[in-house]
């Protein structure tokens, strides 16, 4: 009971005195970016609001879009089905390197993307983050959600150049693919140790004021099965990188990888392309879940194998389709 109080004040404390996370009691250890990589400085809702050469009326749609991109649980049970918001994966505005900053997305695609085998327009991308990472549906492509969303991308991307990949900080895996010696138990005590203060000892996250504050890494209120996160690598760069928050850089990169194992062992709502059957959605989709437990057995019991949606009453959203060109 001391350890579920002692969690359950220094989370009231966090929540309740930003200044606390501000100011990291450890030094922040980020990865440096490597020779001849780009390095974009996203623009701020000050430059914007300063910014005359940007019509009145786009301005609007701009900041439409970020307020849907910051605030997303605003358009819970309609495109989002879980406690998640736009910035809980991409901090910083969406602006900041090594969180996978989503300006990139604005000036890299068109183009092909392994996880569907298709060419990906930025309306599309962000779609995919809607139907896996939010556990929803996207606003349809075309509409005037989708066109605030995509707008805000692109002026993120002002000054940019297009078609430049070798982007510095841009998505989540500086700690490469190939994974450590993982264990569960391992990674369970680093997440108790680090994560549970936030995140809660179940995962559940923790909510103030009926708004989520910490979002929930497992459970039907978190990304499901097809989530880019759910990806041991994602999850580990993205920890490593950001996490604790106000502590970037301050777990090793053993702990990051431990820790997202561990989070990445719990259940969570299933993958919208499931066949019906665990194995063969994994197999079918392998290039992907190679990276995830999905489908695996992790302490007896078979990850993914049921029928659990969340809270969202369907299981693929219709805009999930595929593209081939003869």
């Amino acid at each position: 009971m001391k350890l579920k109080h002692t969690i359950s004040l220094l989370a009231s404390l966090l929540v309740a005195s930003p200044v606390i996370l501000a100011q990291p009691e450890v030094p922040v250890n980020l990865p440096e970016f490597k020779e001849g990589q780009y390095i974009h400085d996203a623009p701020t809702v000050e430059d914007l609001r300063k910014d005359d050469s940007i019509h009145p009326e786009l301005k609007k749609v701009i900041l439409k879009g970020r307020d849907m991109f910051m605030n997303t649980q605003q358009l819970r049970g309609k495109y989002v089905f879980n406690d998640l918001n736009c910035k809980s994966c991409h901090m910083g505005e969406g602006r900041m390197n090594w969180s996978a900053p989503v300006w990139p997305a604005a000036t890299t695609l068109p183009d092909f993307r392994g996880k569907n085998q298709h060419v990906n327009s930025l309306e599309e991308r962000i779609a995919g983050c809607f139907s896996f990472s939010m556990n929803g549906k996207s606003p349809a492509y075309g509409s005037d959600d989708m066109l605030a969303m995509v707008a805000y991308h692109k002026w993120l991307a002002t000054g940019a150049p297009v078609y430049e990949k070798n982007i510095g900080g841009r998505g989540f895996s500086h700690l490469g693919r190939e994974k450590p010696e993982l264990s569960y138990e391992r990674g369970q005590e680093v997440y108790a140790e680090n994560c549970a203060v936030c995140h809660g000892e179940n995962g559940q996250g923790q909510e103030k004021n009926g708004e989520v504050v910490f979002p929930p890494l497992w459970g039907d209120g978190s990304y499901n099965w097809g989530a880019g996160m759910t990806r041991i690598f994602t999850a580990a760069s993205f920890i490593q990188n950001n996490m604790p928050l106000g502590k970037p850089g301050s777990l090793t990169d053993d702990e990051a990888w431990q820790v997202a194992n561990f989070i990445n062992s719990q259940e969570r709502p299933q993958d919208p392309r499931y066949t019906g059957d665990v194995k063969e959605t994994r197999e079918k989709y392998l290039n992907f879940h190679k990276h995830t437990n999905y489908g695996t057995v992790v302490n007896g019991e078979l990850l993914g194998d049921h029928d659990n949606t969340g809270t969202k009453p369907f299981l693929k959203p219709d805009i999930l389709q595929p593209r081939t060109f003869e």
